[in-house]
Order: C-alpha cells, then sequence, then structure tokens
C-alpha cells in the first residue's frame, strides 16, 4: 500500500518569520526624507535655470542616485525601515478614545501650540512602533515591550502638555500687561505720597500707600511671570531633546529594554518640573485630580488635534 502523506498543517501567523521591507520600501523611505526632498527639488531647480541646464540636471539626478543607493546599502537605515515596516503590520498598539480632560486641555490651545504637542506624540508614537518592531524582527518576546507603551512617555507627554498650557497662560498675561506702565503709574504714585506727607493729609497718603503697595504688587508678578515663562520655555525645549535623543537611540541601538529604562529615567528626571508646574496650577487653572497622567500615548487624537478653533 503506498504510503499516504498528510498534508501539512498550517501554522500560525505568529510563527512564521516577521517579515523584512523591500526595495521598494528602503528607496521610499530614503527618497521621502523630508532634508533630501528639500535638497534634491532645491538642486533640480538650481539646475533647471543654470546655463547648461542639459548638464547640471543630469547631475542632479545622478547624485539623488548615489544617495539612495549609499543610505539603502547601510544596515542600520535597514533594520530601522525593516522595524518600522515590521510594527505598520501588526504590532502596533490599539487605539484608544482619548479622556475628557486631554479633549478639553487640547482644545484650549492655540494651532501653534497644539502642532508642538502633535509632533512629539508622533515622535513617542513612532519610537516606540520602533522598539516593538525591533523585538518582533528579532525573534525576541514582543509583549514585554508593552513597558514602553505609556507609564514613562505618557508621563513626559502630560507634562509637556500641562508645560504648553502653562506658557499658554503666561504669554497671554504677559502680551496684556505692560510694566513700562505699571512702572509710571509707581513713580507718580510715589510723587504724589511725598506731596502729601508734605501737605499732612493723613486720608490721602493712606490711600496713596495702598495704591503704592498694588502697584508694587502687580510689578512683582509680572516679574515673577516673566521668569516663569522663561522657565516653561526652557523646559519644553528640554523635554523635546530628551524625546528626540530617546527616538534616536531607538533607532541606533535597538535594544526595546534599554530605551524602556532610558524612558523611565527620563521621567522620574522631570520629578522638579512636575512640582513646578503644580506651583503654576494658579494660571492654568488645572484640578488637583489631573495630576496623574491620563492614557495619552494610544489615544486617537487626530480629531483634536486638527481642531482649528
Amino acid at each position: 500500500m503506498a504510503n499516504i502523506i498528510p498534508p501539512p498543517i498550517p501554522s500560525d501567523r505568529s510563527s512564521k518569520p516577521p517579515q523584512g521591507a523591500s526595495l521598494t520600501d528602503y528607496v521610499k523611505e530614503a527618497f521621502l526624507f523630508r532634508w533630501n526632498l528639500l535638497f534634491f527639488l532645491g538642486g533640480l531647480a538650481g539646475a533647471a535655470i543654470a546655463p547648461l541646464a542639459d548638464v547640471t540636471i543630469p547631475l542632479v539626478f545622478a547624485g539623488e542616485l548615489a544617495y539612495l543607493g549609499a543610505l539603502t546599502s547601510l544596515p542600520r537605515f535597514r533594520a530601522a525601515i525593516d522595524a518600522k515596516i515590521h510594527s505598520l503590520k501588526g504590532t502596533a498598539a490599539p487605539v484608544t478614545t482619548p479622556a475628557p480632560s486631554l479633549i478639553v486641555m487640547l482644545a484650549g490651545l492655540p494651532a501653534e501650540l497644539r502642532r508642538r504637542f502633535e509632533q512629539l506624540h508622533e515622535r513617542c508614537v513612532e519610537m516606540r512602533q520602533l522598539a516593538v518592531g525591533v523585538r518582533g524582527a528579532s525573534g525576541r518576546d514582543a509583549g514585554s515591550a508593552e513597558e514602553i507603551r505609556t507609564p514613562g512617555l505618557d508621563r513626559l507627554l502630560w507634562l509637556f502638555l500641562r508645560l504648553l498650557i502653562s506658557k499658554h497662560a503666561l504669554d497671554r498675561f504677559l502680551k496684556t500687561t505692560s510694566v513700562d506702565e505699571i512702572d509710571t503709574r509707581l513713580e507718580q504714585l510715589r510723587k504724589d505720597f511725598t506731596a502729601a506727607q508734605q501737605a499732612g493729609d493723613e486720608r490721602i497718603v493712606r490711600s496713596l500707600q495702598d495704591s503704592i503697595a498694588s502697584a508694587e504688587l502687580r510689578k512683582d508678578n509680572y516679574e515673577r511671570s516673566k521668569k516663569n515663562a522663561q522657565f516653561v520655555s526652557i523646559e519644553l525645549d528640554r523635554i523635546e531633546g530628551k524625546i528626540q535623543a530617546l527616538a534616536e537611540m531607538a533607532v541606533n541601538r535597538q535594544d526595546p529594554d534599554l530605551l524602556s529604562s532610558q524612558v523611565d529615567s527620563a521621567a522620574e528626571s522631570m520629578r522638579q518640573t512636575e512640582k513646578a508646574v503644580s506651583e503654576l496650577q494658579h494660571l492654568t487653572g488645572l484640578a488637583d485630580e489631573l495630576q496623574d497622567p491620563p492614557p495619552i500615548l494610544d489615544a486617537d487624537l487626530r480629531q483634536v488635534l486638527r481642531h482649528d478653533a
């Protein structure tokens, strides 16, 4: 009797080795890199108006082909694109509905500050996808990469958002308050106070004393707000710099475990900033119960971030 060979048992999709990116993906990512597009299109425009356009235009295309060939041949670049493609094929975290407090806070920001938050949010999502994708592409347990999902990055994003709100409130106050007007008013009050003392009218003296105290309080408040605004701007740049460094490390080091620990360390280093932001609460109107970060990284923020009101 002939041996009957049983049909192969279909394996689970998760047991298949992850598929890397194709050459087309490498070339596409290299070409669409924003700086490459800027230089390529700029060079093409310059070559078109040059005296020897028939010579310079081919040279521009030759340079672009050399750039694409060099970049797509780099193992580090190919690994980063592999991770990105792998993450887009199914390892991305599920998207959730944003918390109401998050919607209210983002909607209250002007478009410029909202775009700044959107760019940082996208950088964090990209960084996490790289970490999860690299882990999956290397055959390691993708589940443990979930450590990078929320606690550290959500905390950094939440602090960044609260700083943006503080910046918006401080900028509005500084724009509507004139320190020159306060100084002029204070100088005049002091002159009137001296004249009232010489005239011996105690009622006017007491009234002017109170007015001088109020004017001095306004000036002190202005100076404190100016320093607070400077501090907030520096801290916003610091958080952006930290996340930028972490994102670059995600591409260069490709170690999700190390990246998770670095994210936690960066979030922990912000304790003093969190305390300072809490002290600015009277400017932002944030409630005490909003100190803990809601889920941000997995939230679908597209509608509120595109809001132009």
